[in-house]
């Protein structure tokens, strides 16, 4: 927190400065980064991977002016908070992690305008609140064993969203495939897995791995990759978070 208030500071007191001497500054020195909100409490299975997730974010957000602040705690899930944020991300979340008075809060946060980001095990959450599964887009079912991380071939069926443009028509990686149930027909899909290509896969031709929607008032993005530490040292995974975000941001 004492680097996120000294960058702050920075951008407060040294853009103004700058500006003075290049009046072409002046609309950059006003704006400030939008900030979110990375929610990483678990109440199942802890992802080791959750550390090395939100120091991505975090330098992601260093390098494209937004501030990642992580909390473990659904008591920071009221209106008055939530309203700071211009997006939430669960960043592989586990079961049941907000009572009733939370999940009331961040679905007026979403009804009135806001953002959610769902990374890997964000579906395998909140499985007894049916508008979180519909927010998401699906829930977690099942996924491979013996090992649980496998290559796997994507196809990508939708390269118009920021978080696949910069990607070929199949994208081979390694990680976690989960299996989905409940999978909403309201979202538009950008990547489906391959079953072919791996052992494991229970969802048939219609595999989704990531997709979005407009839902609520709000915005919505899932992605099912992130289980792995490595997933967060690849450049097109990083960039695929990126996109994500920056469109749950209304950036693009």
């Amino acid at each position: 927190m004492k680097y996120v208030v000294q960058f702050l500071l920075m951008l407060c007191f040294t853009l103004p400065i700058m500006a003075q001497d290049d009046p072409t500054m002046e609309a950059e020195a006003k704006k400030m980064p939008e900030l979110v909100l990375v929610f990483t409490k678990t109440e199942g299975y802890r992802h080791k991977s959750i550390d090395k997730g939100v120091q991505t974010l975090r330098e992601l957000g260093r390098q494209n002016c937004f501030i990642a602040l992580q909390t473990e705690s659904g008591e920071d899930f009221t209106v008055q908070n939530l309203g700071n944020y211009k997006l939430v991300v669960f960043l592989n979340t586990t079961m049941d992690v907000l009572d009733a008075t939370q999940q009331r809060a961040f679905e007026s946060y979403i009804k009135s305008g806001g953002a959610y980001m769902g990374v890997h095990a964000a579906a395998d959450t909140e499985f007894d609140w049916s508008w979180y599964g519909k927010l998401v887009g699906g829930y977690f079912d099942s996924h491979p064993s013996n090992p649980n991380v496998r290559k796997a071939t994507i196809n990508v069926v939708n390269k118009s969203h920021p978080a696949t443009e910069h990607l070929s028509d199949t994208w081979i990686r390694t990680d976690e495939w989960y299996n989905y149930k409940t999978l909403s027909s309201e979202t538009t899909v950008l990547l489906n897995l391959d079953e072919s290509s791996y052992e494991g896969g229970t969802n048939g031709t219609n595999h989704p791995i990531a997709w979005y929607q407009e839902f609520d008032g709000g915005r919505a993005f899932y992605t099912g990759g992130g289980h792995t530490d490595d997933s967060y040292d690849e450049p097109m995974f990083r960039q695929h978070l990126l996109g994500g975000i920056e469109w749950c941001l209304k950036r693009k």
